[in-house]
């Protein structure tokens, strides 16, 4: 009998289960309280308890274990200064979904060397980094791209994030049903609103999935929904943190009562033109509709609006970067070699200017 499948399969190697990497790396009594902790706050200021503004600030994407326990305690210091008016959680991005192809993020290569894609080590990487985070009392946020990666990390993740190219995922709705954190669905890459919509309705909806027990083995998973779903707007073919389009989302919302009322934009990607210079400008604007006066003139509060995600690193630009070419060790750690970031003093003084406004 001639082989049917796997034909274009050169090998399989296994990986750590959920279960084994949890206890090599297990939960401390700081980490636990970090992590329970800031989703009841997340929670409550999607929920309109808690009047702060919600900022998900950091990296594009982690490259180094340095470079993430730089950036968070930066973070940790500056939280304390503003924790009346904002909670901060850090942008802790393991994954990087590709148009094509190219670098996957720090699970998929930690060594950035196209070759040896040691995922059990990127794994054990990223943990290191959550619990490093956690324990400095830093609310670590991620984009959710692998079940892999979700049943492996997500108890010490805070918020997570369902990027524009998977937002219409049916597995990535069910997955999201099943989180025990807050989740925020971006609009679609055109800009369609809807296709967030639908997502949202469907993963604060119960469902039954394949997955699997935290010893790695298949099983069916039933999940009874997650209310604290959420819209995440990054622009599409034209911005959309304008005071038009954020009312739109808020209308589309409205039809959909059970839904959260709430919006988080995006001041990177789409809506700042993938110019990272132009974050700034943008947070502004929406900060401004989120108060609702800016030297003297008064317009109506938009209350919808409960958070804001900034693009950010310990040192501003990208630096050059050949997939494959550059070697890990010519990097520096502190600049982005993905999407461009701005640097840290001026994402202090952004998130302090916004503390006085508030």
């Amino acid at each position: 009998m001639k082989k049917t499948y796997d034909l274009n399969v050169i090998k399989r190697t296994t990986i750590i289960t959920p279960d084994q990497l949890r206890e090599e790396f297990p939960m401390t009594e700081k980490a636990t309280r970090t992590v329970l902790d800031s989703r009841q706050e997340i929670k409550d200021i999607l929920d309109g308890r808690d009047s702060r503004l919600l900022i998900i600030t950091g990296p594009c994407s982690i490259i180094s274990q340095r470079q993430a326990l730089t950036y968070g305690e930066r973070l940790a210091g500056l939280q304390e200064k503003v924790k009346k008016t904002i909670k901060l959680v850090m942008r802790v991005y393991f994954e990087k979904p590709r148009t094509n192809v190219g670098y996957k993020g720090l699970i998929s290569d930690p060594h950035i060397d196209k070759k040896t894609f040691d995922i059990v080590e990127g794994l054990r990487t990223a943990r290191r980094i959550l619990m490093g985070l956690n324990e400095m009392g830093v609310a670590a946020g991620t984009e959710i791209l692998s079940q892999t990666a979700a049943e492996r990390l997500s108890g010490l993740i805070s918020w997570a994030c369902i990027g524009a190219r998977t937002t219409e995922s049916q597995n990535h709705r069910e997955w999201a049903s099943a989180f025990s954190m807050p989740v925020g669905f971006k609009n679609g890459t055109d800009g369609n609103l809807n296709t967030a919509i639908n997502a949202l309705l469907a993963a604060s909806s119960a469902q039954v999935f394949v997955g699997n027990d935290p010893y790695g083995v298949t099983s069916r998973v039933f999940s009874k929904g997650n209310r604290y779903c959420h819209i995440v707007l990054r622009g599409g073919k034209r911005p959309n943190y304008d005071p038009v389009s954020i009312s739109e989302a808020c209308s589309l919302l409205s039809k959909h009562p059970s839904l959260l009322q709430s919006v988080i934009v995006d001041c990177s990607h789409k809506n700042s033109g993938k110019d990272y210079r132009r974050q700034a400008e943008v947070f502004n604007h929406v900060l401004i509709q989120r108060v609702g006066h800016a030297n003297g003139i008064h317009i109506e509060p938009n209350t919808a609006i409960r958070g804001m995600m900034l693009e950010s690193n310990v040192e501003a630009g990208r630096q050059p970067f050949v997939y494959g070419v550059t070697r890990k060790e010519d990097l520096n750690p502190f600049v982005s070699i993905t999407d461009a970031c701005i640097g840290w003093e001026e994402t202090e003084a952004i998130i302090l200017t916004a503390q006085r406004r508030l």
